[in-house]
């Protein structure tokens, strides 16, 4: 092995990358430490070490990624790494299924949290915009800390339990895995895409409100933030690939918490104005605005362009 790394050690990795598989046995710790870096520097790929002894605990310490297997060499291997498994058939579990799992929740995750801010900053800039940039904030209060905690802390959290596909499909089809390989779940084009999503859908809550419905300013905190939080809720049902009873819980407790606090904050809603047929009419009006456009552009990108769990669910469904 130091014939082949001392020398021109992107050399090797570049035929080892081409071959089907490289067996580098009676090594030392700190080749196969070496081994692993090599990979990482000149290759440019995430490495997963997996190691079950005390002698592969360089290695794994080493990789992006290191899984240790219990066993007869003892736990060394296992306290070192970041995954621990008992048993050498569990890696194909840990990565095909919670792996894909996590990586699928923390985009979906973070593409919600991204949104959740931007669009109320973004009501609040097209407010102070229309109103010669002055300092008045719209929402104050207990409608700044409720909308970031009460009201929508819930359902967006909750994402973290949905699945796109089950287990048994996620092991039959590791084409699933390969395709997260590819980073569009999490990089600059959805990024691009929920900032547009938040640009469109705040512009379209302030100025409705503003130039079509009502000039109340009372009125108008009433109106718009009950369309921000509809269409946050609605935002994320329709990101649900499966439901859980959680996903529904934290849905309706969102709305009865809403529904709480305008009874209970008459400083910030005109209770009497909130329960007339008008306001309501003015906020599913504004929502759909906001909503509609989304979903039918959704809807569209699934029909034209699937990704590949869609077309594997549409085929197990007619089978």
């Amino acid at each position: 092995l130091p014939l082949c790394t001392d020398p021109s050690p992107r050399h090797f990795i570049e035929v080892a990358c081409k071959a089907p598989s490289v067996v580098c046995c009676r090594c030392a710790p700190t080749q196969k430490a070496l081994v692993v870096r090599l990979l990482r520097r000149y290759a440019g790929k995430r490495c997963a070490a997996i190691g079950d002894g005390g002698n592969d605990v360089a290695m794994i310490q080493a990789a992006d990624v290191g899984i240790g297997i219990e066993g007869k060499e003892g736990r060394q291997a296992s306290l070192a790494a970041d995954f621990s498994v008992t048993r050498f058939s569990h890696v194909a579990r840990l990565m095909l299924w919670h792996g894909r799992n996590s990586y699928t929740r923390t985009a979906r995750l973070s593409q919600f949290v991204i949104h959740r801010g931007l669009i109320i900053s973004i009501i609040q800039a097209v407010f102070s915009a229309i109103y010669y940039f002055s300092t008045i904030a719209l929402y104050s209060g207990w409608l700044v800390v409720g909308y970031s905690t009460v009201y929508t802390m819930l359902p967006v959290f909750s994402l973290v339990l949905d699945e796109d596909v089950d287990s048994e499909t996620a092991f039959v089809y590791p084409e699933l895995y390969r395709e997260l390989q590819k980073g569009r779940r999490l990089c600059t084009r959805t990024f691009l895409l929920w900032v547009f999503k938040s640009i469109y859908q705040g512009g379209a809550i302030m100025l409705l409100c503003i130039y079509i419905f009502d000039d109340s300013f009372l009125h108008m905190v009433s109106i718009t933030f009950t369309a921000l939080l509809l269409t946050e809720l609605l935002m994320v049902a329709l990101e649900v690939q499966r439901w859980h009873w959680l996903m529904v819980a934290g849905e309706l407790l969102s709305l009865l918490a809403y529904g709480g606090s305008i009874v209970a904050l008459p400083e910030y809603f005109d209770v009497a104005y909130v329960l007339t047929a008008t306001f309501w009419l003015k906020v599913v009006a504004i929502t759909l605005v906001s909503c509609l456009p989304v979903s039918v552009g959704r809807w569209l990108q699934r029909r034209c362009a699937p990704p590949a769990y869609v077309k594997i669910s549409r085929s197990a469904a007619e089978l």
